[in-house]
């Protein structure tokens, strides 16, 4: 027996609150029935959504891939002329793309799924995700430009100020940073406003996966441990963000 909602997480249709809020529309059906939130189910029950059956099957099992993504590869899907986009580059047998795009002179972690609901849930800014990033300028920088790319910084550009966020000093000219916002290139606009210009920049952790020791280049499937941890920051980052408009809190 296996509770309904962590069957279809685990199938890779939703997070468990997602699950729950399906079944509370009445879209999750199980053997022709309306589903009842914390219902359990046995092997071999029907479980449909939207009338379609929801079932492990190899042909449309969950792909999530981490990659490092070389400096000079495009995040698009469609051809970039003399430039590569990150779909010619991997060759991935099967139809995937990409949640939360690196620039073009950019390199580090992205990640890539064929899970549209996925991507949505991650990429909400109101869920705060982290997103950790190694940063180096083009020369040294003192504490006060830590303190204040931290603060958040105007970004004229977009007439927008950046969320407080964390930065710690890796050395004279690099420093660590962590967003959880995606602004148009963000990082290299912040650094422009107090007179530095990036020479890299590459992508360390998205929410709890690492970039670890990936070679550039290459890439590897996210582990069943990595998924069921991201599914729980999902759904935890869904409550408090809820809650919080409940309270009538904003960003």
């Amino acid at each position: 027996m296996i509770r309904l909602n962590k069957y279809m997480s685990e199938v890779g249709v939703c997070s468990r609150r997602e699950a729950d809020r399906l079944v509370e529309q009445g879209r999750v059906t199980v053997d022709g029935k309306p589903a009842v939130i914390g219902m359990q189910i046995e092997e071999g029950q029907l479980v449909e959504l939207d009338g379609k059956p929801v079932k492990k099957d190899k042909k449309d099992k969950m792909i999530l891939i981490a990659v490092n993504k070389p400096r000079g590869v495009v995040c698009s899907e469609v051809s970039q002329g003399k430039d590569v986009n990150i779909i010619e580059f991997l060759q991935y047998p099967k139809r995937i793309t990409y949640m939360g795009r690196l620039d073009k002179d950019s390199e580090g972690l992205l990640l890539m799924t064929n899970r549209g609901d996925l991507i949505n849930q991650m990429m909400r800014a109101s869920n705060y995700h982290e997103k950790e990033y190694e940063v180096t300028v083009d020369r040294p920088f003192n504490d006060r430009f830590l303190k204040d790319m931290a603060a958040g910084v105007c970004l004229k550009e977009l007439e927008v100020t950046t969320r407080p966020c964390v930065v710690e000093r890796l050395g004279k000219k690099k420093f660590k940073i962590i967003l959880t916002q995606g602004l148009n290139r963000q990082i290299r606009r912040m650094c422009k406003e107090f007179g530095y210009h990036v020479q890299e920049l590459k992508r360390v952790r998205i929410m709890n996966i690492r970039l670890g020791h990936l070679k550039t280049g290459t890439w590897r499937n996210v582990t069943e441990d990595e998924l069921a941890e991201l599914y729980r920051c999902l759904e935890d980052a869904q409550m408090e963000a809820e809650e919080m408009e409940d309270n009538g809190g904003t960003e």
